[in-house]
């Protein structure tokens, strides 16, 4: 018999109009970089991050202002919106009478023990969750040495669990359970070490990421790595890749993780080559201005599944074509397309026509796969 993933076993939490938890779809996140003061910029932000697909979005709550300024964001944005707070109860208070659908905090640095119980009492009262949130830069760093041996990482998931688990039974004690974790690293082994064990002790949803990772490259790479190790363990409820970039790209690769692994089966997958020699058409711009065309569409990421295999030679290409729900293969002057494996249309190359046969043929397979 199959031992059930921890994903599959814990605790159904409510973050706004939607749940994570319990074998639920893991939910893709992402964090505004406006000031939330700045109401029209953090909702715009916020739709346009809505449009490829993120279904929880954080803000940052550094002052009352930003805190009051969530009443006014939620009238016009339809996803959870989680506050984030640091140093000052007060503004975790200020933030739940003004809407937010969950609070981030790390109760340790929130100052007295008894400042904690205030938060925990409200957002019980106001019946929406606590994200226990503990993360490397702001958690003891002293106890997670610069080089990270083996040994120094066992010490720091230790006192990491201790301290999470300390957290969870003052919290169960004044009977709230509506909480999520996540104890993040910028470092992708002590990551990966940390939330194995928390999937052993807890079973509360894990909120997954590589905190600070980086530039696109960078941090894409290390986000990879460690949240599909994790989630291919079956470890996370819900993930956030950390990119020092613009937030829609965190949501295009959370999306472009979980459906690598099989997790999230919605949009568009394009399969593509990467060119050699025998390619006689730009493919790279043609991928490119492809891919940015179906973002626009709100096509990406969401809608019925459907794979795409754009192929610049006819080595591999009549193959990845023939395998896919619609497929297109240059050659030196011409492009064949496939639909279900078969020669549907063949067209002389020019960039324009092809991308509008590729869209207006993904949207026909659209219409017939939607209920």
């Amino acid at each position: 018999m199959k031992t059930p993933h921890h994903h599959e076993i814990t605790h159904k939490v409510k973050i706004g109009n939607i749940y994570i938890g319990n074998g639920l779809p893991i939910r893709v996140q992402s964090m505004t970089n406006t000031e939330t003061k700045n109401v029209s910029a953090t909702i715009d932000q916020i739709q346009e991050l809505e449009s490829v697909g993120c279904e929880i979005i954080r803000v940052s709550v550094p002052d009352e202002d930003s805190a009051k300024a969530i009443s006014k964001i939620k009238p016009h944005i339809k996803i959870p919106l989680v506050a984030d707070i640091h140093f000052n109860y007060r503004l975790a208070l200020l933030s739940i009478e003004n809407g937010a659908d969950k609070i981030r905090i790390n109760p340790g640095n929130i100052g007295p023990w008894g400042n904690v119980e205030k938060v925990v009492k409200l957002a019980k009262k106001y019946n929406i969750a606590i994200r226990i949130g503990i993360n490397s830069g702001s958690f003891k760093p002293d106890t997670l040495p610069q080089h990270q041996t083996q040994e120094a990482i066992k010490k720091y998931t230790k006192n990491v669990l201790t301290t999470v688990k300390d957290y969870i039974r003052k919290f169960e004690q004044l009977g709230f359970r509506n909480i999520v974790v996540s104890a993040k690293c910028s470092d992708v082994l002590s990551t990966i070490e940390i939330y194995r064990a928390l999937a052993k002790n807890i079973k509360y949803p894990l909120h997954l990421g590589i905190t600070e990772a980086g530039s696109e490259i960078l941090g894409t790479v290390k986000s990879s790595i460690g949240l599909g190790i994790l989630l291919k363990e079956g470890i996370g409820d819900t993930i956030r890749v950390s990119l020092t970039d613009n937030p829609i790209k965190e949501v295009e690769v959370g999306y472009y993780i979980l459906r690598s692994l099989g997790l999230r089966k919605e949009g568009i997958e394009v399969i593509s080559c990467p060119t050699c020699a025998r390619c006689k058409v730009d493919l790279i711009k043609i991928v490119n201005e492809l891919e940015r065309l179906l973002m626009r569409e709100r096509l990406l990421f969401r809608g019925p599944y459907v794979k795409l295999a754009v192929m610049g030679c006819v080595v591999n290409g009549p193959g990845e074509a023939k395998h896919a729900d619609l497929g297109v293969v240059f050659g030196k002057n011409r492009a064949l397309f496939f639909k279900h494996g078969e020669i549907f249309h063949s067209v002389r190359v020019n960039k324009r026509n092809v991308i509008t046969i590729i869209v207006n043929e993904i949207k026909k397979l659209l219409h017939t796969r939607i209920p």
